[in-house]
């Protein structure tokens, strides 16, 4: 069973990085959709969203925040990180199918354990998707632990 572990404020440089990568499926867009409630046709209906300026089913742009979001929390600073703020820009549509990598670096590091992670994202051909600056509450206490295994969740 792989590990989770985090990097504490005294540990966390300026420049350390994490990547980390996500194939979009249907199964995603769908579980995002239901939880949170954006079912815009853009994202669910294939020709609905074949008459839009996208010409094709696109993600949610939250569902990059997402994995943006989960990247911070399991990878860097890790778990017990607390969101403070997100600056977030959408450059460009994620599609379905699309292999996307969230980078993250830490850019700056503020006084009451808190930094600043530039948060980037690009897809399978090296195109950046979504560019931001993530606002943190940084560990003090180092933190392992097992990473959890969810439930298979059935669609249909």
């Amino acid at each position: 069973m792989s590990k989770l572990e985090n990097r504490t404020y005294d540990e966390l440089a300026l420049g350390d990085k994490a990547e980390v990568t996500h194939m979009v499926s249907e199964r995603d867009l769908i579980l995002f959709a239901e939880v949170s409630g954006d079912v815009n046709p853009v994202h669910l209906d294939e020709e609905f969203a074949a008459a839009t300026p996208f010409k094709g089913r696109i993600a949610h742009g939250m569902f990059s925040g997402a994995l943006i979001s989960a990247a911070i929390a399991c990878e860097l600073p890790g778990p017990g990180t607390i969101y403070i703020g997100q600056e977030m820009s959408f450059l460009r549509p994620v599609r379905l199918g699309d292999e996307i990598r969230i980078e993250l670096e830490v850019i700056e590091k503020l006084p009451k354990n808190r930094a600043r992670i530039a948060t980037r994202v690009f897809n399978q051909d090296g195109k950046q998707v979504v560019d931001g600056v993530a606002t943190v509450m940084v560990p003090t206490e180092k933190v392992s632990v097992a990473r959890p295994v969810l439930p298979e969740v059935k669609i249909g």
